[in-house]
């Protein structure tokens, strides 16, 4: 009986090291799911709703940023254009996921996901080589078309294996904002981004779920929000000083270790 927990809380650490990095979470859930053979709550509601164990952790760690732009967002000229650029960069991913929900639970297949992270890993390796000089170094100086593109460039994020950090990060450097401030916009933008999705799902499976599969839920998410709390620092980090590229190969290596094994194995 104690197995699915375990499994749960492998599943919440995994979720939690992958969430803020380049390398898709969801996709890394879907493949070590089908490794353990981990049978959660149906409709993916598990993956979607750990995933807010992680967004937790970045509220934690930026509650002063966070509630100094909610307490003076009447007040403060720089804190209404870091929630209408949030805002700006949130919409296209809502809508497309709304529209498109059942089509993209469709696309949640290890195929799919190591052929993203191949393709992904490609994109992140040339946008480091070709994309322009930094310009904007705070998310209250990035222009309103800029967080416009942004957003659209997460729109991608809805394909498993993508990620959404990565797709955020990679749309914002080419839009010539540094690398700090790029991580950091992916880290607020999935906050509303990950609390309405876990709505959504868990009241459309709402009717599905038992208490074990809360039980489940729970554990995933408190691991999650632990693991989180460390990753989230040593990631700024890190990019700052070695920038995205050693997430690029880890994609491409283990897209293609994974399709082989589909294929072979």
């Amino acid at each position: 009986m104690m197995i699915p927990y375990l499994q749960a809380m492998l599943m919440g650490a995994v979720e939690a090291m992958t969430e803020f990095l380049p390398v898709s979470s969801t996709g890394h859930l879907i493949l070590l799911g089908h490794i353990l053979g981990f049978d959660g709550p149906q409709g993916r509601v598990f993956e979607v709703a750990i995933q807010l164990g992680a967004i937790l952790a970045v509220c934690v760690l930026y509650f002063k940023k966070l509630s100094h732009v909610v307490l003076t967002l009447h007040s403060d000229p720089a804190s209404r254009h870091f929630a209408i650029v949030s805002i700006i960069a949130f919409i296209p991913a809502v809508i497309a996921g709304f529209l498109f929900h059942d089509v993209i639970k469709s696309l949640y297949s290890p195929v799919v996901v190591c052929i993203a992270l191949v393709i992904g890993g490609l994109a992140i390796l040339a946008i480091e080589r070709w994309k322009p000089a930094p310009v904007i170094d705070a998310v209250e100086d990035m222009p309103y078309k800029t967080a416009l593109f942004v957003g659209l460039a997460q729109m991608l994020a809805l394909v498993p294996g993508v990620s959404r950090s990565g797709a955020t990060i990679m749309g914002a450097l080419l839009c010539r904002i540094g690398r700090k401030t790029a991580a950091e916009f992916s880290f607020f933008q999935a906050i509303p981004l990950m609390l309405g999705a876990v709505a959504f799902d868990l009241y459309k499976n709402r009717d599905h779920l038992s208490g074990d599969d809360m039980g489940l839920i729970a554990v995933g998410f408190m691991t999650a929000f632990i693991v989180a709390l460390f990753v989230v620092r040593w990631m700024i980090n890190f990019v700052t000083r070695y920038g995205f590229s050693p997430f690029a190969w880890y994609r491409i290596v283990l897209g293609i270790v994974g399709l082989l094994a589909v294929y072979l194995v």
